[in-house]
Formats: structure tokens, C-alpha cells, sequence
């Protein structure tokens, strides 16, 4: 045990020595506590937002019995009342903010046509993956290699150029040397990362199961990065000339291979936006008061023969023919949303697919998997809308179709929306396939340094 303690403070008197390690080691745990702080302070802000629009939702409910009690009708309701939808983020989100710092988290629709509603505040490409916000998963992915890099690019090359390598292989421990170096800069980097993660976990409520997803990905991708260092520095060329490679293979492995993969998805697998389908839903509903009315109405009833009995329309305006032409105009722009929608999920399942051989991918598809926060958890928080909206209609045809009157006591029935019953599924399996190949790789960088010689410099 003495033993133990003693080189592990020799060694750290060595890391301590180097201004650059300390500053490093310091930067990492200085950028891992503001990327967790602001993750928190943004889930914080989310959530209050939600709860202001559902006292806003309170207000226009009470706004629209007041309407009903002095001569309303259902058609008016269902026009003039709002109706708060929401995303509420997880006890995760604050690792990794995705879609939800782009995509709306909340949502205020009505029981008119619903694709113009979803994409009508759309300023962004669902589909297109962005680092950003600086959070947890930013400074892990992009950050983190760099810190690596500062650390262990010299290892090897400065026993060698100060003339020490041939002798620290000699000795009969040398490989056991080496591996308590490796060890010790694994181990404070990870606690720089991991240390305010855990504050940020207990601040937040994360369950056990999450926090140790977020420990073993963290150290697996540290990992990666080690034996990669490890690969290149035991190769007998110059301190500087390893950092320059080593920061070439960052370039590569974060910046230009996810980027190179992202344009040839979008090229293979193309999809419009969002806003495509509200313009195209939108010109139905549009065109619809230059059609008969009758005509609507016939077209209608063919998709929804439960209503073909009822009344014929009078002269004039009425409700149910106003609804009617805006279904239809969801209706017409069916077949894209499903199309729209595969499109989305087939770019995500490729993506999960290159995250098996990009570590950095496999990573930030594991964080936002793990918050909730990604593509899938977007379009299950649309379908909750689609859903919900479908029950809001249904609700007030009951009323519109049968000319029923609709009052402050029919009101209070509405339909009410139903937020995600919690959590998403831990990731494990994915997890597992970004852990594997950033062992290997690990083991590699290992076995390299095991079988190291002294050597000159090249």
C-alpha cells in the first residue's frame, strides 16, 4: 500500500511539474462545470416556460367558458381555444440539450388542420445535426481529445529525447512504469469530467442506471482517444510531430468524417422540411373556399362515414364545413408526413450505424438517446400531438355533426393532453458498441507501449 502511494505521488509530482498538464487538467474541469452548470440552468428555464404556458392554457379555458356560457357553440370553441402540448425535458436533458435547443419543446394547437400547426415556428432543419449548444456531451466529444492529446503526445517522445527511454525500457518494471502513467492522466481527466456530472446528477434527481451510462461512455470515449495516443506517440517521432498528428486524427474522426457522412446522407436519403408540408397543407385549406361546399363535404364523409347523416348544410357560414375542409387538407399531405417522417428515421438508423466505427458519433447518439433529446424523442412528442389532436376533433364533431348544444359543461370534458410517461429507455445496447471498439483501441494503444524499445528520434 505504501508502495502504491508513493509512485502515485512521484508521478504526480511529474504531471505537476508540466505547466501545461496542470493548465489543461484545470481548463477540462473549469469547461466540464459550465457545460453541466448551463445544462442545468437551461432545463430549468424549459421547465419554467411550461409551467407559464399552462398557466397561460388556465386563462384561455377560462376565456372561452365565459364565451360559451354567453351563447357559444362548439365550432366557435374549438376555433378560439387553445391548447397547451409539451415536451417536459428529463432528469438527463442537461447532458446533451439536441433538438430541444432547436425543435419546439412546447406547443399550443387548436382542433384545426394540424401539419400547418407543427411546422408553422419551424426556422431549422429537424434532420440536420448541429454540436449545439455548449453542454456536457459538446465538451466531451469535441473538447475532451484535445485535453488527451495535451497530456499523453509527449509521453513517449520526452523519455526518448531526454535520453531516458532506453533505460526505462531496460528496467524490469518498465512496462508496469508505463501503465501507472497511462492510469493516472485516465484518471484525473475523467474525474475533471465526470466530478461535475455527478454534482449535476444529484442536483437533478438522475437515477443510478443514467449516471453510470454517463460513466462508462465517458471513460470509454477517454479511452479511445488514450490508445490512439498511445498508437501515434510510440512511433519514435518528436513530441511536436505527434501533437500535430494527433490533432490531424481529431480533425478527422470529430470534424470531417461526421460532416462528409452527414452531406452523403442528406444526398441519398433526401427530405423536405417540415415547412414544405405546412405551405402544401395550407394551399388545401386555402383553395377549399372555392370549392363547393357540397363537394367538401362529400369528400368528407367518404373518410368519415360515421358523420354522413348528418343535417345538410344550411345557407351561410357553418362550423362543420370549416373543419371539414381543414381535415381534408391534413389528409392531402398524409402520404408526405409519412414519407417525411421515414425519411427522418432513416437518417437517424444510418447514423446510429456510423456511430459504430466514429466513436464521437456512437457518443453523442448514446447522450441524447439517454436525455431524451433526440431525433425519435421529437417526432414520439409530435405523434403525442398528432394523437391528441385526433381525440380534440373527434371530441368536438360529436357536437358540430349533430348541431348538440355546447356549453360550459360540455367544455370542461374536453380532451386533455397527455405529456411522455417518463424517462426513455436506457441505451444500453448502443452504449455497448461505442464502449467495445474504444477498448479495442484502447487495448492496442496498450500493447504497443508494453512493447516499446528505446530508439532514436525520427
Amino acid at each position: 500500500m505504501n508502495y502504491s502511494i508513493h509512485w502515485l505521488i512521484f508521478e504526480w509530482r511529474l504531471i505537476a511539474r508540466s505547466r501545461l498538464s496542470v493548465v489543461a487538467l484545470l481548463l477540462l474541469l473549469v469547461l466540464s462545470t459550465l457545460s453541466v452548470w448551463s445544462g442545468v440552468q437551461e432545463v430549468a428555464r424549459q421547465r419554467d416556460t411550461i409551467a407559464q404556458l399552462a398557466a397561460l392554457q388556465a386563462q384561455d379555458a377560462a376565456v372561452a367558458t365565459t364565451r360559451n356560457a354567453t351563447g357559444g357553440n362548439a365550432g366557435s370553441a374549438a376555433y378560439y381555444t387553445f391548447h397547451h402540448t409539451w415536451d417536459a425535458p428529463t432528469d438527463a436533458a442537461f447532458l446533451a440539450l439536441g433538438l430541444r435547443d432547436v425543435a419546439p419543446y412546447a406547443l399550443r394547437i387548436r382542433a384545426l388542420g394540424l401539419q400547418a400547426q407543427l411546422y408553422e415556428g419551424e426556422t431549422f432543419n429537424p434532420e440536420v445535426a448541429l454540436p449545439g449548444r455548449f453542454d456536457f456531451a459538446f465538451v466531451l466529444i469535441y473538447l475532451s481529445p484535445l485535453f488527451v492529446i495535451a497530456l499523453l503526445h509527449d509521453l513517449v517522445s520526452s523519455e526518448r529525447q531526454s535520453g531516458r527511454l532506453r533505460m526505462l525500457a531496460a528496467m524490469p518494471d518498465g512496462g508496469r512504469l508505463w501503465r501507472r502513467r497511462v492510469a493516472l492522466r485516465f484518471a484525473l481527466l475523467l474525474a475533471c469530467l465526470v466530478l461535475p456530472v455527478l454534482a449535476g446528477a444529484g442536483w437533478t434527481g438522475l437515477d443510478m442506471g443514467a449516471s453510470v451510462i454517463v460513466l462508462v461512455v465517458a471513460a470509454s470515449y477517454l479511452a479511445f482517444w488514450i490508445g490512439v495516443s498511445l498508437l501515434v506517440g510510440a512511433h519514435g517521432r518528436r513530441s511536436v510531430t505527434n501533437a500535430t498528428a494527433l490533432m490531424g486524427v481529431w480533425a478527422v474522426l470529430t470534424l470531417v468524417l461526421p460532416t462528409l457522412a452527414n452531406v452523403a446522407l442528406t444526398r441519398a436519403i433526401p427530405v423536405h422540411q417540415g415547412v414544405d408540408l405546412m405551405l402544401a397543407q395550407r394551399q388545401v385549406v386555402h383553395g377549399a373556399w372555392e370549392v363547393p361546399r357540397d363537394e367538401t363535404m362529400r369528400k368528407f364523409y367518404l373518410g368519415h362515414p360515421q358523420w354522413q347523416h348528418s343535417a345538410p348544410l344550411p345557407e351561410g357560414f357553418h362550423w362543420k364545413w370549416y373543419f371539414a375542409f381543414h381535415q381534408l387538407g391534413d389528409e392531402s399531405v398524409a402520404g408526405q408526413v409519412q414519407q417525411y417522417r421515414a425519411g427522418l428515421l432513416a437518417r437517424q438508423a444510418w447514423t446510429d450505424r456510423l456511430g459504430w466505427v466514429l466513436p464521437g458519433v456512437g457518443v453523442q447518439a448514446v447522450l441524447h438517446r439517454l436525455a431524451a433529446t433526440d431525433l425519435p424523442a421529437q417526432l414520439a412528442y409530435q405523434q403525442r400531438i398528432s394523437s391528441f389532436h385526433e381525440a380534440l376533433r373527434n371530441f368536438y364533431y360529436g357536437y358540430l355533426f349533430t348541431d348538440l348544444p355546447f356549453g360550459p359543461a360540455q367544455a370542461a370534458q374536453q380532451p386533455v393532453f397527455a405529456p411522455a410517461p417518463g424517462a426513455a429507455p436506457a441505451p444500453w445496447r448502443a452504449a455497448a458498441a461505442v464502449c467495445l471498439l474504444a477498448w479495442l483501441v484502447f487495448a492496442a494503444g496498450a500493447w504497443r507501449l508494453a512493447r516499446l524499445k528505446g530508439g532514436g528520434e525520427r
